[in-house]
């Protein structure tokens, strides 16, 4: 498993990921998120990939200094081995070199799977409790 930064070839490996590992309309959503943040900065998407491919994906953003985590895909067949836990690893690191004094999940309905992995991972509170169309579910201070 190789994390690294998502590269112009990859925009058609990582829209056809998207579809297949999310529902028709977060796909929707999702792909005019990825496009708009490819056109702002592509260096906040990340990916996992494989002998086989591309097989998971993490769009991220940064509004004045906080970092946010929009979406996580992973295709189904690798779910549950570490591959979502990596890419918000390298999506923290990120955006630390980048000096995000907090880093901030988005919260909507289609993110309620993702919400154990970032419980594991520290971005506790009640963010169940945030749901709604789009609202941020966790924050978590990047300072040390």
């Amino acid at each position: 498993m190789r994390v690294r930064s998502f590269q112009l070839s990859d925009v058609t490996k990582v829209t056809d990921l998207l579809q297949v590992s999310l529902s028709e309309e977060c796909y929707e959503d999702t792909r005019r998120a990825f496009a708009r943040q490819l056109s702002f900065d592509s260096e906040l998407i990340m990916v996992v990939e494989e002998e086989e491919g591309i097989i998971g994906a993490l769009i991220g953003t940064i509004d004045q200094n906080l970092g946010c985590i929009y979406r996580v895909a992973v295709h189904p067949e690798h779910r549950r081995r570490g591959v979502g836990k990596a890419l918000v690893q390298a999506m923290e690191q990120r955006f630390q070199q980048r000096n995000v004094s907090s880093i901030m999940i988005a919260g909507d309905e289609h993110n309620k799977a993702a919400m154990p992995l970032y419980e594991a991972m520290g971005y506790a509170g009640r963010m169940l409790e945030a749901f709604q169309k789009l609202s941020i579910a966790a924050v978590h201070s990047v300072l040390r």
